[in-house]
């Protein structure tokens, strides 16, 4: 039965790509592009989620952070794709178009710096373009151990919702910098103009309207009504709240390169691989402390507070790459409860193969 729903998603999500790409093709085609960028386009969108579906069906243990051999080949084949897209961007820095599926790729792939960056290049040959301003600023977003949204990311999001009033993700966005940053008027006002994009009585819909009242009720600094409260429970009792100290074994130390990432996660004792909350930090902060709550979370319905259990974890990685490559450096932090105030201490000391 499993193996007939993997075949299934599998030919949904071709089918779906399909339909959208191949007019792009076309398009391309009548305007001269070549053939190969847009195949490529076609194999890089197939093998993100097959491979997605190949992860999950795949990985037990320990972690996507940690890898195992069945994810090689995947790995490798992205990279590839991406080696190729590349290639093809430095022989013609001016395709707009290969810059955006550059950045989508990375993003998905959680290179939030190389994200940003090939959105810089969207936005200095289209300037206009709202979906890089979003992406953009989504990156900087996710690739900062605070989830801040603030200085360009914040200038972006005002211009894309300025030229776009109807962007959802770039509303919801601007709503969220506005609140991290106390100004709660702001942040209603703006998910008001969202609310009504929405479908209404979607769970996203439900959430927007949540928030609105919290962020009202802050505004008013009075007490919340009976119905914010349940809100302003969700907002400001963040859940678990997992410190995690790690170091770097003084034996690993002449193995540690400039530009080195550092990941520090929690994923479920039993269930899927993903982390339900990571930190994503520069090797020079070693020896780092970090605390892991819903808000790292890398899809927002597997949050920390979703699980009785984790598997911490911290890798150091050469490549910046969330799944784990030869070379990289692990340490283990063993499983706890969600709910430990008990601080958690990791020291990196092995190589990961």
């Amino acid at each position: 039965m499993k193996s007939l729903f993997y075949i299934a998603a599998t030919v949904m999500i071709a089918v779906a790509l399909a339909l959208l790409l191949l007019p792009l093709l076309r398009h391309g085609r009548q305007s001269g592009r070549p053939r190969g960028l847009f195949i490529l386009m076609l194999c890089i969108a197939l093998v993100l989620p097959v491979g997605a579906v190949l992860l999950y069906r795949d990985v037990g243990t320990p972690a996507t952070l940690n890898g195992v051999p069945t994810q090689a080949q995947t790995i490798t084949d992205v990279n590839k794709a991406l080696d190729e897209l590349r290639t093809h961007l430095a022989s013609q820095p001016t395709d707009a178009q290969g810059w955006a599926l550059l950045a989508q790729a990375e993003l998905e792939m959680q290179q939030f710096d190389e994200a940003r960056n090939a959105f810089d290049h969207v936005l200095k040959l289209r300037p206009n373009d709202t979906t890089a301003m979003v992406g953009w600023a989504q990156a900087d977003s996710a690739g900062r151990p605070d989830h801040r949204i603030d200085g360009r990311a914040r200038d972006l999001l005002q211009q894309s919702v300025k030229l776009q009033p109807d962007n959802q993700r770039g509303l919801w966005l601007l709503g969220i910098s506005d609140f991290q940053l106390g100004r709660y008027a702001d942040a209603a006002s703006t998910w008001r103009i969202l609310e009504p994009l929405l479908q209404p009585g979607s769970n996203v819909a439900q959430a927007v309207t949540q928030q609105i009242t919290l962020a009202d009720a802050r505004a008013g600094g009075a007490a919340p009504s009976a119905s914010s409260a349940d809100a302003a429970a969700s907002m400001d009792n963040q859940g678990p709240a997992l410190h995690v100290s790690v170091a770097l074994a003084p034996t690993l130390k002449a193995k540690l390169a400039a530009g080195d990432t550092l990941f520090v996660y929690a994923r479920a004792e039993n269930g899927p691989p993903m982390p339900v909350a990571v930190a994503r930090l520069t090797a020079a902060q070693l020896p780092a402390t970090v605390t892991l709550t819903d808000a790292m979370s890398m899809v927002p319905s597997m949050k920390l507070s979703s699980v009785a259990r984790v598997v911490i974890g911290a890798r150091i990685s050469h490549s910046g790459n969330a799944i784990a490559q030869a070379g990289d450096l692990e340490g283990d932090g063993g499983t706890v409860d969600v709910n430990s105030k008990t601080p958690v201490n990791i020291v990196i000391d092995k190589v990961h193969d």
